[in-house]
C-alpha cells in the first residue's frame, strides 16, 4: 500500500531520532558535569545512596576537623603543663639548697623563698592564661563538675567521664578487700633482759624507703625502743608503736608497695619472738606463727595490701587507699580515708553533673563519638593533696615556707605536685596518640572509601561515556539521513499520476 496521507517510515525515523538526541544530550550532560546520576531519574536507587554518602562524607571531614582542633588544644594545655613542671622542678631544687641549714645565711634563705614566691605566681598565670580561642583550659573551667562528695572520700581526680547532656553520672565504690600496712610484731616481755649489761640488743629494720640498724641496751623499754625506730622513720619508711609487751612495726603507708623486714644481728640473750599481724587488728599480732629470735636467720619480712573494690560494679585498681578505674565510659582516681579503706562496705562517693573538655570526634552526635576530658585546675593552690598539702602552703608565711622548719613536708608537697603535673601531661599524650591519633588515621581511611564508594555510585565513567557519546552522534546524524529519506519517498506516487 502506497498512501502520502500517512508516512510510517518518517515517524518511526522520528521516533528513533528522538530517542538518539536523548541518549546524545544525556552523554552530553554526564561529560559536561562530570556525574552520572544528576537527577532521581537517572537511577532512583543510586541517587539515594550516593546522597547519603555525601552526607556521611561532611561528617567525616567535620569529624576530622574536630579531631585536629581536639589534637591542638591539647597541644596548647601541654605546653602550659610543660613549663609549670619545669617550674616545680626549679622549686624542688630551691628547697633542697635551703635544707642545708647551716651553709645559708638568712639572706640566702629569704632570697630562695623570694624565688619561689615568684614561682608561684608565674603557676598562676600560666594556669589562669593558658587558652585556646578564649576558652580557659588550665584554671578548672574545663574540670568536671562534681557534686555530693561523700566524707570517706579524701582526695579524687575524674580524668575522663561520658554520660548523656542533662545526665548525671553517680560514683559509688564498693569496697570487697581492705587496705593494709606491712607490719610486724616485736615481743620483748618488757624492758630488754640481756646476758650482760654491757651487751646489745642489734635489729635491722627495713621498709619501702631503706633500712637502719639500732643497737638497744640491756633494760631499754618498749617506748625508748620505740622512739628510737620512730626517729627514722622518714629513712625506713617504718613507724614503731607500743603494744602490751611488745612493739608493732608498721609501714607508714597502705599498699602492696610496701613492706616491713625484721632481722636479728645481735641477740645478746634477750627472749623474745617475731609474728606477723591480724589482718582483723592491725595493732595485734598473730597468735601463732612466729619466729623466735634465735631462729631469726634472715629477715623476716611482711608486706602490704592494696584496697579492693569495685566502682559502678567495675573491678578497680588499687593502690593503697587510691582506687582507680579507666573504662570507656569513667576514668578517675579516688582516695579514701582510712576508715573506708580498711573494712568491707559500700560508699556513694560522688556525683559528676557536668564539665569536662568535650571533643565530639566521630561522624555522629552521641556518647560514642564523644570524649571528655578532665583538666584539673593547675593553680597553685589546686596542686598537691589533703593529706600531705598544697604548692601554696610554701608562700612566704605559708606553713611549709622555706622560712619554716618544714622542709622535709614541702619537698614532699613538691614531689606530690610535680608527680600531678606528670601524671597530666601523661594523660594528654596518652589522649594525643591513642585516641586523636587512632581517630584520624581511621577517619581519613573512612573518607576515602566513603568517597570512592559514592565515585563509584555517581561519577561518570568517561571512557564507557565518551563511546557512547560517539555511538549517540553516529546514530543521531543516521536518524536524521533516514528521517529525510522517508520524507522523499511519498513523491515516488508523483510518477503513478
Amino acid at each position: 500500500m502506497t498512501s502520502i496521507n500517512t508516512n510510517v517510515n518518517s515517524l518511526i525515523a522520528q521516533r528513533v531520532l528522538g530517542q538518539q538526541n536523548k541518549a546524545l544530550s544525556t552523554s552530553l550532560e554526564r561529560l559536561s558535569t562530570g556525574l552520572k546520576v544528576n537527577r532521581g531519574a537517572d537511577g532512583p536507587a543510586a541517587l539515594i545512596a550516593s546522597e547519603n554518602l555525601r552526607s556521611e562524607k561532611v561528617s567525616i571531614s567535620a569529624a576530622i576537623g574536630n579531631a585536629e582542633r581536639a589534637d591542638q588544644i591539647s597541644n596548647i594545655a601541654e605546653g602550659g603543663l610543660a613549663e609549670i613542671q619545669s617550674l616545680l622542678t626549679e622549686v624542688q631544687g630551691l628547697v633542697s639548697e635551703t635544707a642545708n641549714d647551716t651553709g645559708l645565711s638568712t639572706e640566702e634563705k629569704e632570697a630562695n623563698q623570694f624565688q619561689v614566691d615568684q614561682i608561684l605566681q608565674t603557676i598562676d598565670r600560666i594556669a589562669s592564661t593558658t587558652s585556646f580561642s578564649g576558652t580557659k583550659l588550665l584554671n578548672g573551667t574545663q574540670d568536671f563538675v562534681v557534686s555530693g562528695v561523700h566524707a570517706n572520700v579524701t582526695d579524687y581526680t575524674v580524668n575522663a567521664a561520658k554520660f548523656e547532656e542533662g545526665t548525671n553520672l553517680a560514683v559509688t565504690i564498693a569496697v570487697t578487700a581492705s587496705a593494709q600496712h606491712a607490719g610486724l610484731f616485736m615481743s620483748t616481755a618488757g624492758a630488754l633482759d640481756l646476758t650482760n649489761a654491757t651487751d646489745t640488743f642489734v635489729v635491722e629494720v627495713g621498709g619501702a624507703k631503706g633500712s637502719r640498724e639500732f643497737s638497744f641496751a640491756s633494760g631499754a623499754t618498749t617506748t625508748q625502743m620505740a622512739a628510737s625506730i620512730n626517729q627514722f622513720k622518714s629513712v625506713t619508711g617504718v613507724s614503731a608503736a607500743t603494744s602490751g609487751t611488745g612493739i608493732v612495726l608498721k609501714s607508714t603507708e597502705f599498699g602492696s608497695d610496701q613492706f616491713v623486714s625484721f632481722d636479728v644481728v645481735t641477740q645478746a640473750g634477750q627472749a623474745g619472738s617475731v609474728y606477723t599481724l591480724s589482718s582483723i587488728d592491725e595493732d595485734v599480732a598473730n597468735t601463732g606463727g612466729g619466729t623466735a629470735y634465735s631462729a631469726v636467720s634472715a629477715p623476716v619480712r611482711d608486706e602490704g595490701q592494696d584496697v579492693t573494690a569495685l566502682i559502678n560494679g567495675s573491678l578497680a585498681r588499687g593502690k593503697g587507699r587510691t582506687i582507680s578505674i579507666s573504662t570507656d565510659g569513667l576514668d578517675a582516681d579516688i582516695t579514701l580515708n582510712t576508715t573506708a579503706a580498711t573494712a568491707a562496705g559500700s560508699t556513694a562517693a560522688l556525683t559528676i553533673t557536668g564539665g569536662g573538655a568535650t571533643f565530639n570526634i566521630g561522624p555522629k552526635i552521641d556518647v560514642s563519638n564523644q570524649v571528655r576530658l578532665g583538666l584539673s585546675n593547675v593553680a597553685s593552690r589546686k596542686i598537691g593533696d589533703s593529706t600531705d598539702g598544697f604548692l601554696d602552703t610554701l608562700k612566704s608565711g605559708g606553713t611549709n615556707s622555706l622560712l619554716s622548719d618544714n622542709l622535709a613536708d614541702a619537698e614532699k608537697i613538691v614531689g606530690n605536685s610535680i608527680n600531678q603535673i606528670s601524671k597530666m601531661r601523661g594523660r594528654l599524650g596518652a589522649f594525643q596518640s591513642n585516641v586523636i591519633g587512632s581517630t584520624l588515621n581511621t577517619l581519613n581511611v573512612a573518607l576515602e572509601n566513603t568517597s570512592a564508594a559514592e565515585s563509584a555510585i555517581r561519577d561518570t565513567d568517561f571512557a564507557e561515556e565518551t563511546a557512547a557519546l560517539t555511538r549517540s552522534q553516529i546514530l543521531v546524524s543516521a536518524a536524521t539521513s533516514v528521517v529525510g529519506i522517508a520524507n522523499s519517498r511519498p513523491q515516488s506516487v508523483l510518477s503513478l499520476l
